[in-house]
């Protein structure tokens, strides 16, 4: 007679379920809002639906450190463990500074680079810092100056 090998099958526990689910994929979008009184890092889902929100000034008691790019670590660090929370791996990151700034400031840089340290995934960086258009309205009223 042959022996019939019987199917193997496999059974997984909850925590091998649990493993499957955070190996997948998941995207946010992280809007970094930097002043020169403050850092705003606000989470959001791919449909805009707000996860989470720090500030420099939730993390710090001095106000003259809310800019700084040590602070906005700090504040990195509480978006990146809500984002664990949520099963987030991967970000695309928006960035806005000052309108007419030349750049977003030192503390979106290290919030970024701290995002990057927390082992999530940085799909894309945009600036979006406003540019003013036309400047402000001339000296002199509507007939100009005169002399």
């Amino acid at each position: 007679m042959n022996e019939q090998e019987e199917p193997k099958i496999e059974v997984q526990s909850q925590e091998e379920i649990a493993e499957k689910k955070i190996e997948k994929e998941r995207s946010a979008i992280i809007y970094i809002n930097t002043t020169k009184n403050n850092t705003i890092l606000t989470l959001t889902d791919m449909a805009g639906n707000t996860l989470s929100r720090s500030t420099g000034g939730q993390s710090t008691k001095q106000s003259r450190l809310k800019s700084s790019p040590t602070v906005a670590m700090l504040a990195s660090k509480k978006i990146a463990e809500d984002a664990l929370e949520h099963n987030i791996n991967s970000f695309y990151v928006r960035v806005r500074g000052e309108t007419g700034g030349t750049s977003a400031g030192s503390a979106a840089h290290a919030a970024i680079k701290s995002l990057g340290r927390d082992n999530f995934k940085i799909i894309s960086i945009i600036d979006m810092t406003k540019t003013p258009r036309g400047g402000p309205k001339k000296k002199g009223g509507r007939r100009g100056r005169r002399v």
